[in-house]
């Protein structure tokens, strides 16, 4: 066969199309890519090697790569903001692709070969003998980017690359699909948590849809925010807030916990749990997880070059939440509501009117049994929005 053979069954290919369009559930970008490879070897191109290249709409994730190899399958790699201006972003293909919305090819066997992108010589060495780059476009005018690459002597023959420029469209639609997806799945989870983004994407978007669970709340509140704030210029109240953030949240996820909502300097959490024996768990799942916020809180963040150290307030009680959607019909917030909530956050105000660090609710250390160790009763205390006092316990 010579490099000017036709060699495609082209019916393989137009059922590749047609699959791509037609599909009636999108199984996720690895299962598609690699059934997409098989398609069209199957059709009698010669690849070993494909790549799709997605940007992506995530705070800290700039886009991913998913590469399959003929005999391993497809891996996916995700790359940071700071890629983009890394000499590796400007000397590779996608980075060309992205900026110009052209094809890159690279013949990589031919006796003149001379290349200055960064995978030319990682493919050589791999015994390719071509590679090509095409651009994916969205309907929204993004630019993404798929590659394949081919060890047979000559390169890609022409009814191969017509094939390619064939199944691009039809799989950057589909692509597209679940990216979209995928970034309103990213955007909910962002701002207004997992389990919630999940009820709304489910459906729960009328006012009024409410959902009850039951959780262990975490209430927390930074104190000596507002003194640093008047401090210092906004890029460093920013930056210190966020900080502050990355202490607190990380070991609530790390238990499993879910952040609610920030509310300025402050926050709100749940420990969802579905049975009365997991309770005692959950409680001491948050009581672990405030213990180890403050304690790299404490260590990490307070700078001794301002008056007035930053502390942060943490209250835990156990109760019933109320997930729902309130606000006006254009305009809906989902948010937890209930006597469960209140409590919490009445109860992070007697931390910080006592300058306690921990404080949780009689219920949560009955709920906990004391295992976590002793608790310490602050005495009792009269809660806006309650009639009785209640009291009040910081663990040992």
């Amino acid at each position: 066969m010579t490099n000017n053979e036709p060699n495609i069954e082209q019916s393989a290919i137009d059922e590749t199309v047609a699959w791509l369009i037609t599909a009636r559930q999108f199984k996720g970008p690895r299962q598609v890519l690699e059934e997409l490879c098989d398609r069209l070897m199957g059709a009698g191109l010669d690849i070993y090697r494909a790549a799709v290249f997605i940007r992506t709409l995530h705070p800290s994730i700039m886009g991913r790569r998913f590469s399959w190899t003929k005999g391993v399958g497809v891996q996916m790699t995700e790359a940071p903001y700071a890629i983009l201006d890394s000499a590796l972003f400007q000397q590779s293909t996608i980075g060309q692709v992205y900026e110009h919305g052209q094809p890159v090819r690279i013949h990589l066997d031919g006796p003149d070969f001379d290349s200055d992108y960064n995978i030319a010589d990682e493919l050589r060495n791999e015994g390719a003998s071509d590679y090509l780059m095409l651009p994916m476009f969205f309907s929204n005018g993004e630019i993404h980017g798929i590659s394949w690459a081919t060890r047979q002597p000559g390169g890609f023959l022409a009814d191969e690359l017509a094939a390619f420029e064939a199944v691009t469209p039809a799989f950057a639609r589909a692509t597209e699909i679940y990216a979209l997806r995928r970034t309103a799945v990213t955007f909910l989870d962002t701002y207004v948590g997992h389990g919630a983004g999940t009820r709304i994407l489910t459906g729960n978007v009328q006012r009024g849809d409410v959902q009850e669970i039951d959780a262990v709340i975490l209430a927390a509140d930074l104190r000596g925010f507002s003194r640093y704030t008047s401090q210092h210029d906004g890029a460093r109240v920013v930056a210190r807030l966020n900080a502050f953030f990355d202490r607190l949240v990380a070991p609530i996820t790390e238990q499993n916990g879910e952040v609610l909502k920030f509310t300025g300097d402050g926050l709100l959490a749940i420990f969802p749990y579905e049975a009365t024996p997991d309770l005692a768990q959950r409680c001491r799942d948050a009581l672990s997880a405030a213990q180890t916020a403050q304690a790299s809180i404490e260590a990490e963040l307070n700078d001794s070059n301002i008056d007035e150290a930053i502390k942060c307030g943490i209250a835990l009680h156990p109760g019933r939440v109320l997930f729902g959607n309130v606000g006006t019909d254009s305009r809906l917030d989902f948010t937890a509501i209930g006597a469960a909530v209140n409590m919490a956050a009445r109860l992070e105000t007697v931390a910080g009117e006592l300058g306690q660090d921990i404080v949780v609710s009689g219920e949560f250390v009955a709920a906990e049994g004391g295992e976590s160790g002793d608790y310490n009763s602050l005495g009792r205390f009269a809660l806006k929005g309650f009639e009785e006092e209640r009291e009040v316990f910081k663990p040992q």
